[in-house]
């Protein structure tokens, strides 16, 4: 007689199977965002690099060297947890030299301008991108890869509640509630700082503290005010930097260290008389036009490191900065002109110039090449 199997032992109806799992780059859009999918589809380029016959996978190093990134940029890239959004060239360049499946390019430039365009719409509406997964940074393994960021002892990441905090959801009413706060503090903080220090009408572009813009939701040249740049104790950054390099191009000996110094002032107001400006020293609506140059490829010297300084800032990634505006220079350039309305022209204009000077990411610090030579916010002018 025919034994009927029970339990366990009984085989699985169709609808009883469970599905399979889903690659992380392939859940329900909701469930994640773009930057964090396009972290997960180059990941796993790199991870199976070395699954075809006789194929090794390379390291990060040797793949970033061949990218054009530096190791730490390259790991962002290529980290979920605490993902840094990929230009399209480097999209492309890590699916040739990867050799991923041809059919997957063309998802990964939809992911890529979808991260971009996300972080371009919250940075417009005065909001940082918010962290794109986990909530810490990946650290350097001994492949060049990078090891979980949420493993026990690790460090925090910016904006972290410090090791071993728990990977909490924020309630959904946090974030606008947050926002709402925000903004009526900066009102109220923005009218006690125009009471004090401004004697009269002034633009939004004459009240900003640092070096900050004033920027209106849509992207056109006439809602937009060239950042007001003066003396101060603060570091200002990629915009104090991209000042002192353009001085240097014109052949004031100033440190390019993002610190608007007695010797910056004294620079800006002799070139300020040359072009017979009022020689105020501060850097506003009049001087950064002058100042600014045009640049296409081929370009060498200190305005092409301000240029680049602004670029590899503006949130789309890394932008090499070496003084060289070579094609990728000019294919980044294109792609921000391209994502703010403007003419891809792949040649910086003072239109561009404005447009690059008022989209700036806030800056952690100062870029690595200059940490050990950066004066510390505290030291005396």
């Amino acid at each position: 007689m025919a034994h009927e199997p029970k339990g366990r032992e009984r085989e699985q109806r169709p609808e009883e199977r469970q599905p399979e799992k889903q690659r992380p780059e392939e859940r329900r859009p909701e469930e994640q965002r773009p930057g964090v999918r396009l972290a997960w589809l180059l990941r796993r380029w790199w991870e199976e690099a070395g699954n075809a016959s006789g194929g090794t996978r390379p390291t990060q190093q040797a793949l970033a060297s061949k990218v054009g990134v530096d190791q730490t940029t390259l790991s962002r890239y290529l980290n979920p947890k605490h993902a840094s959004t990929a230009p399209p060239r480097v999209v492309e360049t890590l699916h040739t030299h990867l050799r991923a499946p041809a059919a997957e390019l063309e998802r990964a430039r939809e992911l890529c301008r979808a991260a971009l365009e996300e972080n371009s719409r919250q940075r417009s509406a005065g909001l940082e991108p918010e962290p794109t997964g986990g909530t810490g940074t990946g650290t350097g393994t001994a492949d060049g890869g990078t090891a979980d960021a949420d493993a026990p002892g690790d460090a925090p990441g910016d904006g972290t509640d410090g090791p071993g905090a728990p990977n909490r959801r924020r309630p959904r009413w946090a974030v606008p509630a947050l926002v709402a706060a925000a903004l009526v503090l900066a009102f109220v903080a923005g009218t006690v700082v125009r009471d004090q220090y401004a004697p009269g009408p002034r633009t939004p572009a004459d009240g900003a503290a640092a070096g900050a813009a004033a920027v209106s939701g849509a992207p056109a040249e006439g809602a937009l005010q060239w950042p007001l740049l003066l003396k101060q104790k603060e570091d200002l950054f990629t915009r104090g930097r991209a000042l002192q390099h353009l001085l240097k191009e014109r052949e004031y000996e100033v440190k390019a260290d993002g610190f608007f110094t007695d010797e910056t002032q004294e620079a800006v107001m002799d070139f300020q008389r040359r072009k017979h400006l009022s020689p105020d020293g501060k850097v506003g609506k009049r001087t950064w036009p002058q100042l600014v140059k045009e640049l296409g490829p081929g370009a060498e010297g200190h305005a092409v490191l301000a240029l680049q300084e602004l670029l590899n800032n503006t949130g789309q990634g890394g932008t090499e900065v070496s003084g060289r505006f070579t094609a990728a220079t000019a294919d980044d350039l294109r792609f921000f002109q391209r994502s703010h309305g403007l003419a891809p022209s792949g040649r910086s204009d003072v239109e561009t110039w404005l447009f690059l000077l008022v989209f700036q990411s806030p800056p952690d610090d100062a870029p690595e090449y200059q940490r050990e030579t950066s004066p510390l916010p505290s030291a005396p002018a």
